[in-house]
């Protein structure tokens, strides 16, 4: 069997940069330090950072008064810091840079007049952090079309969950564009979603079978399975070795194996073992090198460690 893993995968910069804010937070003021959800969308990496001290809630309410708080990666609604401000919370701030950047997108485009559109999954915490920074309607590939119900000349600005799946949100705001005059798009689909999924499409050529390793709440990872599929192989979603099936393997030459941005390669690595291939080929596009800068508070306190 040989194995043919993605290039790149796992950890994004945004992942990366949350997860040490937790583990900053609770070096820097002890426990506990409070989760407000799941930091990154994976039960590993949460357990992992419980076991330090973190307690991971979904409500800002249920934070004890005058408590720390580390609001999660995936961005939260206004709603959410107005609650920390009467509870006296002190929050640190964990969304990923780039899903601010869609924040204040959403904010600047209302100001001008436009109405909104965000192409994303209902229900998803980036959306409600997202859809909680101005009015706008919300466009869900996995429903009916759209029916926004607008005059054709009026002004709109379509934006993007940044984890979505590359061609189905392309046809979204394909569909969008043909019924306005004036459309600004505004594609926020991230660069590791976009290479991870550059990577499945290039691999899908040469494999029988795909495994994505993650978490089935990870929107990023359940886009790499969608997009395998798409290719015609048949995709699994596995959070770890022990949800790995060998009957998936019979007759099974060659497996893409690839992971979300908020899966821990150790995961990966795993599998790999267990699989016991007599190669592996790395394939996709080149590794990543990125990485976001942390809160000043932090930057000087690694600084004076």
């Amino acid at each position: 069997m040989k194995v043919y893993l993605g290039v790149p995968r796992g950890f994004c910069a945004g992942v990366v940069r949350a997860i040490d804010l937790v583990e900053l937070a609770l070096e820097k003021y002890g426990a506990p330090i409070y989760v407000k959800h799941q930091i990154v969308h994976n039960p590993h990496v949460v357990a992992d950072l419980e076991d330090k001290g973190a307690i991971t809630v979904e409500d800002v309410d249920e934070i004890p008064r005058g408590s720390r708080v580390v609001f999660s990666a995936h961005g939260s609604p206004p709603s959410d810091f107005q609650k920390a401000k009467k509870r006296n919370l002190e929050v640190v701030d964990a969304t990923c840079p780039l899903v601010i950047k869609v924040h204040n997108e959403a904010k600047k485009y209302s100001r001008e007049g436009r109405k909104l559109v965000l192409v994303g999954h209902r229900g998803h915490q980036e959306v409600k952090g997202t859809m909680g920074q101005s009015d706008m309607e919300l466009v869900d590939d996995r429903e009916s079309g759209p029916s926004l119900g607008w005059d054709e000349d009026t002004p709109v600005a379509i934006l993007t969950q940044t984890t979505l799946s590359v061609d189905d949100t392309q046809r979204s705001i394909d569909t969008i564009k043909d019924s306005f005059n004036d459309v600004l798009v505004r594609n926020d689909l991230c660069y590791a979603t976009t290479n991870r999924q550059n990577a499945v499409k290039a691999i899908s050529d040469h494999v029988d079978l795909f495994l994505v390793i993650g978490a089935s709440n990870s929107s990023n990872c359940n886009r790499l399975r969608d997009v395998a599929e798409s290719r015609g192989v048949n995709a699994y979603l596995i959070n770890g070795v022990e949800e790995l099936n060998f009957d998936w393997l019979k007759d099974v030459e060659n497996v893409g194996i690839t992971s979300g941005a908020s899966t821990p390669d150790t995961l990966v690595q795993e599998i790999i073992e267990k699989l016991m291939p007599e190669e592996v080929i790395p394939m996709g596009g080149e590794e990543e090198n990125i990485t976001f800068t942390l809160p000043l508070e932090f930057r000087e306190f690694v600084k004076d460690q």
